[in-house]
């Protein structure tokens, strides 16, 4: 077994995690304590509030939704990482469109620092860009 994914329910409509009935038989969904937990819950198994991450997505499940930490084997544990890929994608390409935009108008903004008096050693820091950058920044004013 590996470390624990979590089963989890939502109260909305957010695309979070997977079904665990589209991830196909997971042997913890007949486990006593899954059945006791959806029973608690007035919840079922085929629920479309029932979702499921892999351990290393449990940060995403929101803060007081209904959570119960279940093992899966590795082939279980694959099957799930499978079925989140496209999720995941989607959210690494929104977390790189948001540094874009960030780094979008970096150049000016390096220019206007350098036309301030900023020194570029002190721009490289604060940045983090390459000091090339700077340089090249620099040599354009």
């Amino acid at each position: 077994m590996t470390d624990e994914a979590y089963l989890f329910l939502l109260d909305d409509a957010v695309a979070l995690g997977v079904s665990p009935a589209a991830v196909g038989d997971l042997a913890c969904m007949e486990t006593t304590a899954v059945r006791a937990w959806l029973d608690a819950q007035g919840s079922t198994a085929t629920s479309p509030r029932l979702r499921l991450v892999p351990p290393e997505e449990r940060t995403a499940v929101p803060e007081g939704a209904e959570r119960l930490p279940v093992p899966l084997n590795q082939e279980e544990l694959n099957r799930v990482r499978h079925h989140m890929a496209p999720a995941v994608h989607a959210r690494v390409e929104e977390e790189l469109l948001a540094y874009r935009d960030c780094a979008d108008g970096r150049d000016d903004l390096i220019g206007r620092a350098l036309a301030v008096g900023v020194p570029p050693h002190r721009i490289v820091e604060l940045t983090g860009v390459d000091p090339a950058t700077v340089t090249a920044a620099a040599g354009g004013r």
